[in-house]
């Protein structure tokens, strides 16, 4: 068990080296500190590698999406994110834009949490089709 930003209880039930992209259809990468210390572990890059290559669905918020670029997969790729983190999103190749929710064909982005509600409503409807 951990505890969350606000001290919530989270139960992990799997630890990263029991799950892979085979396992998982839709790998989410939430916002805060934790994408910074999963991004200098080989395993969740790969983990991250190996959803991309496999076009599964990848959705992230926030500062997120440091975990991709320490990945390598944004290359070329059109994203969002918190603007704190526009130029590591830049320097990694991609095109950052300043929107609620950006979609590049299986990666889903957004800045903060307020955007939540566009974010998910994007996530569900690609894991619909």
């Amino acid at each position: 068990m951990y505890a969350g930003k606000h001290s919530y209880p989270v139960v992990c039930d799997k630890c990263i080296d029991e799950v892979s992209a085979d396992d998982i259809d839709v790998l989410i990468i939430p916002g805060g500190w934790a994408p910074d210390y999963w991004r200098r572990d080989e395993r969740f890059k790969k983990l991250c590698v190996d959803m991309d290559a496999a076009g599964k669905l990848i959705g992230t918020i926030c500062h997120g999406p440091w975990l991709l670029i320490s990945a390598k997969i944004l290359s070329g790729r059109k994203i969002t994110c918190f603007h704190a983190i526009k130029d590591d999103v830049e320097n990694a190749g991609a095109e950052w834009v300043d929107e609620e929710v950006v979609v590049d064909k299986n990666i889903v982005t957004s800045r903060v949490p307020n955007d939540l509600p566009a974010f998910m409503k994007a996530l569900i409807q690609l894991a619909r089709d």
